[in-house]
């Protein structure tokens, strides 16, 4: 009797430890400590610690519950990434989880031996989670997109792209109020768009001042603040081949016809119409205040910027100036009549592990949680009633006061795997993008359709690696923030000499080694 009884126990034991919680738990890893990046924008506008808040909170508990894992975030600027990232990677102590927009500094690290080779980890199945989340890619038939960036010769992958939700890139704004305070149509040609800088200067609008009046503001990062000014001066006709083997460290300096934006921005400086200390902003700050007090006339920029709660433009605008509007237009046409525009590819920012990872398994396995649809949907969302509203079941965002505030657009800086809001269904995506937004619903359907307007997707060769780049990238940088402010303020009869000369020195500095590379490795990708 004892002895059956003593069976009975035995079996229910067993069975007890054969329920899905006590094999979960019997399953779980061994506990590691990882470090991950996330971006710094700094703290204005109510915005947090990026590395200790009520997400990273969450981050870390549910992580540790979940993986067993240890998580410490590392802030890295986001307007001096590469230069951080450099000093951590040459000091050894670069995040776990590193992330970065620029495929050419992975490629430097990794020529150094300093990036995990990825590929065994994909297919010994760590990331599958993130892989199915990726999906297919549309640029490379036949292969999964967390392939992406698998190099066509070795079979190593030294980084992950996010993958975009939304591939709407820039926009030009204008303060509709102040058109209509001068009888201004909304400008649909560049000359159009030219005379109203014109007006503003001249007749003050807004009545800041005639010498406070700023008629356009921008960044010493011309290339994307003047982006659309720019873009509408590129040859139409140009092959995909010389339009990828010309763009050098994501700089269009060499494109046919690109030099003549320049020329009519040198226009705009010289006349006046031009923010004087532009060369001067190292990030947008300085800009974004002068656009909040009231006294910029026109912009360029991310597609929806003026209308996220950060940097929160024109909400801060309207706090001073009660009636400012600020519409999204699009009128620079190009010689095929085409307002042409650049869009995003579907890859976004690169996520990768240095070669010193301690744990690079365990850094992995957080990426994998991190793309898990409870995971990434909550982070981009946060809490009901609190940061958004469902509206006939679609998120609408709301913006946040106190710890739950986001400090980026949907938690971008912490869900690294995806870029965009994720609805899960295509058909409701510009009406639950729209919804996302603390402004007028139509102002961001307005601004998405000029934005996706007459697009022109990224050229993407996937597996090509551009060895000559890495090294010379962060100086192609530099130099090219110097070119352009030089080239916006040379007098107007300097304006050519002081182009051909710098463009002369860009190239002498790489840029030409890396051309002359790119023009040779164009169809490795046709030989797959």
């Amino acid at each position: 009797m004892i002895r059956k009884a003593l069976s009975l126990l035995l079996a229910a034991a067993l069975c007890l430890c054969l329920l899905p919680g006590a094999l979960a738990e019997a399953a779980k890893p061994e506990y590691a400590e990882i470090t991950v990046e996330v971006f710094d924008r700094g703290t204005d506008g109510g915005k947090t610690d990026p590395t200790n808040n009520f997400y990273t909170d969450w981050i870390k508990k549910k992580v540790l519950e979940d993986e067993n894992i240890g998580v410490t975030f590392v802030a890295v600027s986001r307007w001096e990434e590469t230069e951080q990232l450099n000093n951590l990677m040459a000091a050894g102590t670069a995040p776990d989880i590193s992330f970065t927009y620029s495929g050419e500094l992975i490629t430097n690290y990794s020529q150094q031996g300093g990036v995990v080779d990825l590929t065994p980890y994909i297919e010994s199945g760590v990331l599958d989670d993130l892989k199915a989340f990726l999906g297919a890619d549309l640029a490379k038939p036949g292969s999964d997109f967390i392939y992406r960036n698998q190099i066509n010769e070795t079979g190593a992958t030294y980084s992950i792209p996010a993958r975009r939700m939304n591939v709407a890139q820039n926009n030009t704004f204008i303060r509709k109020d102040w058109l209509d305070k001068l009888g201004l149509p909304i400008p649909t040609t560049t000359e159009e768009y030219v005379e109203a800088l014109r007006q503003f200067k001249a007749q003050d609008p807004g009545g800041v001042g005639l010498d406070k009046v700023i008629p356009f503001t921008m960044t010493n990062d011309v290339r994307w603040r003047a982006s659309t000014i720019l873009d509408s001066f590129i040859d139409p006709e140009l092959s995909d081949r010389d339009r990828w083997v010309n763009t050098i460290a994501d700089r269009y300096f060499l494109l046919p016809n690109y030099k003549e934006g320049f020329r009519l921005l040198n226009q705009l400086y010289n006349e006046g119409l031009i923010d004087p200390e532009f060369a001067l902003y190292k990030d947008d700050t300085p800009s974004d205040n002068l656009i909040k007090s009231g006294v910029v006339g026109s912009f360029i920029h991310n597609w929806d910027q003026p209308y996220r709660d950060t940097p929160g433009l024109l909400r801060d605008l309207q706090i001073n100036v009660p009636e400012a509007e600020i519409v999204a237009i699009d009128p620079f046409v190009n010689s095929a009549g085409q307002t042409a525009k650049g869009l995003y590819d579907a890859a976004g920012l690169n996520f990768f592990v240095p070669i010193f990872s301690k744990a690079p398994e365990a850094a992995l396995r957080y990426a994998n949680w991190l793309s898990r649809v409870e995971n990434r949907y909550y982070l981009q969302i946060g809490e009901e009633g609190v940061t958004h509203v469902l509206e006939n079941g679609i998120p609408r965002l709301i913006s946040a006061e106190g710890p739950q505030i986001m400090n980026s657009a949907q938690n971008i800086d912490y869900t690294f795997g995806i870029n965009g809001l994720d609805t899960g269904n295509p058909e409701t995506y510009v009406q639950a993008l729209a919804s996302s937004y603390t402004v007028d619903p139509q102002l961001i359907v307005d601004a998405y359709e000029l934005a996706m307007k007459d697009g022109r997707p990224s050229i993407v060769v996937p597996g090509v690696e551009i060895l000559s780049a890495g090294p010379v990238n962060q100086t192609l940088v530099d130099k090219g923030l110097t070119l352009m402010a030089r080239a916006v303020t040379a007098k107007p009869e300097e304006f050519d000499a002081t182009w051909d000369a710098d463009i002369a020195d860009w190239l002498a500095a790489g840029a030409q080694e890396v051309l002359d590379e790119r023009a040779e490795k164009y169809i490795a990708p046709s030989a797959e």
